[in-house]
């Protein structure tokens, strides 16, 4: 016990969190961040600082070749691992970027994981392997210019024409759907809300670059735009109706959120303390000063706090007992202290805090996004309050 006591504290794990990962876990965290520092970091800021990142398919190929698309599914070259390796190395893309980690978890936490739900064999043979190799891209149309929260609202609709189904409608704010070889897109028909598999070449099908973003730059963002695209009956997911199908694809995607915004607050607070520790006025390093201290101690405790709660949520997940409302309560803590984390980092680094030799601003603008996308605050806290009254108080 005294040595325990006489060791020196890890800045990075105070707690001692990493004390409740398994070999393999910390494993999966470190090959994740070994691909991040040698294919991602270097080249990070630039990306963001010109809003494309350069050759997005070999990026793609290298986070298959890894094994990060689609890494919690089984079968169909996935994987196969758990929730909390998943999360983990959501956690350490994040860490890179939230662009890249948005990626990966709209590749494989919606686009696959839709497929490999509910598609037929003839989907998952066709796209799964491809999917999970990076040869292939995917894309989720769900939100739309007019129906973001109330999904339900949706104006896309699919008709049938003999034994074709005929879609009309628009998608936006879609994540890698200029580069997707794959959408899957959710429409109204006469029996509810239908999920479609669509080939992005096919005829009416285009997807316009979304532009002008001053967050989530290194990342493909997108309008879908589908003007009478045909396609066969089998593109339909034969068995899902109604708005079940892509709410439990958002779950997923949620879930890896939960995770990965721990990394942009986690790079931001290791920049600040660095910084604090290097950065000197008034004879001393500004780290010496207890203001600094608090906020470093106040970032640390929300980190520590956010890492306890994602991990017991993985937990939960990989035992079959998590539910969508526990998943909301990571979402919404985690996201918004992380983004109060970044904001309060780019304080400690003054006016270096907003440039990009700092990766400080870049996590905090691309935080704004996560704080809305996969459902906004206002959405998860009503989620949360239904949880504890019983009462829905959506409407």
């Amino acid at each position: 016990m005294s040595g325990s006591r006489d060791a020196t504290p890890d800045p990075a794990d105070l707690a001692g969190i990493d004390d409740l990962l398994s070999v393999q876990e910390r494993e999966v965290r470190a090959s994740v961040r070994a691909l991040c520092e040698k294919k991602i970091d270097p080249y990070v800021a630039d990306w963001f600082e010109k809003g494309e990142i350069r050759d997005i398919r070999a990026l793609a190929k290298d986070l298959g070749a890894l094994g990060l698309f689609g890494m919690h599914l089984s079968g169909y070259g996935c994987a196969g691992m758990s929730a909390v390796d998943y999360g983990l190395a959501c956690l350490e893309l994040e860490a890179s970027d939230s662009g890249i980690r948005s990626l990966v978890s709209v590749q494989g936490s919606l686009a696959m994981f839709a497929i490999w739900r509910f598609g037929t064999e003839e989907h998952k043979q066709q796209w799964l392997p491809r999917m999970a190799s990076g040869d292939a891209i995917g894309c989720f149309g769900l939100t739309e210019p007019d129906a973001g929260s109330d999904p339900a609202a949706m104006t896309t609709r699919a008709r049938r024409d003999g034994s074709d189904w005929i879609i009309d409608g628009r998608k936006m704010w879609i994540t890698n759907g200029s580069i997707a070889d794959v959408a899957v897109v959710w429409a109204h028909t006469g029996d509810g809300i239908r999920g479609f598999v669509v080939p992005t070449d096919t005829l009416g099908f285009s997807a316009p670059l979304i532009k002008h973003k001053m967050s989530l730059r290194a990342s493909v963002t997108s309008e879908l735009v589908l003007d009478g695209v045909r396609v066969p009956a089998g593109a339909m997911f034969p068995e899902v109706r109604g708005l079940r199908g892509p709410l439990s694809c958002l779950n997923e995607a949620r879930y890896g959120i939960v995770w990965g915004s721990l990394g942009a607050a986690r790079s931001s607070l290791e920049t600040a303390r660095r910084y604090s520790l290097a950065r000197e006025q008034f004879g001393k390093p500004i780290a010496a000063f207890q203001l600094t201290q608090q906020k470093l101690a106040d970032m640390t405790l929300e980190l520590i706090k956010g890492q306890l709660l994602a991990l017991h949520l993985g937990r939960r997940k990989d035992g079959g007992t998590l539910r969508p409302d526990q998943v909301s309560l990571g979402k919404l803590n985690n996201v918004r202290e992380s983004l109060e984390i970044c904001r309060t980092a780019r304080t400690i680094l003054g006016a270096s805090g907003i440039s990009l030799e700092y990766p400080v601003i870049r996590h905090m603008n691309n935080l704004e996004s996560v704080l809305t996308y996969e459902g906004t605050v206002e959405m998860h806290t009503l989620v949360v309050g239904q949880a504890i009254t019983g009462l829905s108080a959506f409407r």
